[in-house]
């Protein structure tokens, strides 16, 4: 079995954001990227499938300029056994990525796609349902355990009334919450490896894939400072605080 995991590279989750002066964006330059904490969830899944005997291959994809390639390093040295770099400079949103990894699948024809259930640049929660639309294939999102056996895919995920117990037939797309797995260290030994494990280079227009952006982002704003904290003496203080504030 084959397995194609979604790897996109994101500001590291400990960096403190920065609007940028004229508020077109936020601030990358000098910055620490990283891969996206649920895109190496689902990641470790898949490796954790191919340590089982379930999964033959772990191949990792991601859309981005051309340094992106230093992160899809990381994933060969997680353990993946080949990588795909899209090649593009401009930001790729979830309906455009969602058409690019389509034209992958047709490419790769893997039986089980994982997904990060969102990237932490944009919190958008879309691809995945997205792709696997496109793809006309079952979803399991939010996945919290999986299993996978006999052509199924069984996904544990958390609702608002507890634990849901999915059953989709493969070929599927799965996407990974936190609870899911632990993603493992990387080792030095697995980083050297890594240099000579293979990396496809596409470039995106090759793909031919219309990319459909009907979203434009107009301004980028930091949230508003928090006020300083006030101390009361008693109830009757804090009433008459939360009155003049206009909040009952």
């Amino acid at each position: 079995m084959k397995i194609l995991v979604g790897y996109k590279r994101v500001v590291d989750y400990n960096v403190r954001i920065q609007v940028k002066p004229d508020g077109s964006g936020v601030v990358t330059e000098g910055v620490k990227l990283s891969p996206n904490p649920f895109d190496d969830i689902a990641l470790e899944e898949a490796l954790r499938l191919r340590d089982k005997g379930i999964a033959t291959e772990v191949i990792v994809c991601t859309m981005g300029p051309a340094d992106c390639q230093a992160h899809l390093r990381n994933g060969l040295a997680m353990g993946a056994n080949r990588a795909i770099h899209v090649v593009t400079d401009q930001a790729v949103q979830p309906l455009t990525a969602a058409r690019a990894l389509l034209k992958l699948i047709e490419k790769e024809q893997p039986q089980l796609v994982l997904l990060g259930k969102q990237a932490i640049d944009d919190d958008a929660n879309q691809t995945g349902q997205m792709l696997a639309t496109l793809w006309g294939r079952p979803q399991a999102t939010f996945a919290g355990k999986l299993d996978v056996a006999d052509g199924k895919a069984t996904v544990v995920r958390e609702v608002d009334a507890g634990l849901e117990t999915l059953e989709v037939d493969l070929p599927a797309v799965v996407t990974t919450d936190l609870r899911l797995n632990e993603p493992r260290f990387i080792k030095l030994p697995d980083i050297m490896k890594a240099k000579s494990k293979p990396m496809e280079t596409i470039a995106f227009a090759d793909l031919g894939v219309d990319s459909g952006d009907h979203l434009k982002t107009s301004h980028f704003a930091p949230p508003a400072k928090r006020s300083k904290g006030v101390m009361v003496k008693d109830v009757a203080e804090l009433v008459s605080a939360l009155k003049a504030k206009g909040l009952v």
